[in-house]
């Protein structure tokens, strides 16, 4: 299997994490969905410090290598290397795409987000691995986003533009993830999966939506050959 379709099948969902989940210790959560079967996830924390993105990171990791997973960190490539993380999810505030691939092991990954296909190209271009593209639904997790809906054909014009995986953000539930699926993409989850009582169950219900779409997908191309 290439490294393209590894990472293609490791990010059909990827979790990212709250720092105060509704389902208890981020710890417990977290390996709660990778049981569920979620193989990527991503350590988000805005305001937390260095130091303390850093410990997370490091309690993270061993469940993470236990389920054959991924640790991505979101916009800090100092704790992503420093903690020996699959990667870091880049913005575009953050340090080009450009200058970290110059800079990091050819098996790090760098995710990058944007919901325009042509800075998607670019980005793939300038060494990214993978794009967030978003927000699909709309978000309340990032302020003055919380109207934006690019909707699943938005996402889809990016997944042909870029030529890398690419995962739908924004919004996405086990009600409308086989939509953003249907268009070619992964799901990121951080609301629908954080606030769950019982994170697991939502990630089983996720995965499940998934697998029907591309099933879908798959024969409606067989009928269509």
């Amino acid at each position: 299997m290439s490294r393209k379709s590894d990472l293609r099948r490791q990010l059909r969902l990827i979790v990212l994490t709250h720092p105060q989940p509704a389902g208890g210790s981020l710890v417990n959560v977290v390996a709660e969905c990778l049981e569920a079967g979620c193989r990527a996830i991503q350590l988000r924390d805005k305001q937390a410090p260095a130091a303390d993105l850093y410990r997370q990171a490091l309690e993270l990791l061993p469940l993470v290598r236990e389920h054959d997973a991924l640790l991505f960190v979101n916009d800090r490539l100092d704790v992503a290397l420093a903690a020996g993380a699959d990667g870091v999810h880049l913005g575009p505030d953050d340090i080009p795409v450009e200058a970290v691939r110059k800079r990091v092991p050819d098996t790090f990954r760098i995710g990058f987000s944007t919901d325009d296909p042509a800075v998607g190209r670019a980005a793939t271009a300038a060494g990214a691995d993978y794009l967030g593209v978003g927000a699909v639904f709309g978000t309340i997790s990032k302020a003055g986003l919380e109207d934006e809906a690019i909707g699943p054909e938005r996402v889809r014009e990016v997944v042909r533009a870029a030529g890398v995986p690419c995962v739908g953000i924004g919004g996405i539930t086990p009600e409308n993830a086989a939509a953003v699926a249907a268009a070619g993409a992964g799901v990121a989850v951080l609301g629908a999966v954080m606030q769950a009582a019982r994170p697991g169950n939502v990630v089983r219900d996720l995965l499940q939506e998934i697998s029907r779409a591309a099933s879908g997908s798959a024969a409606r191309e067989g009928r269509g050959a």
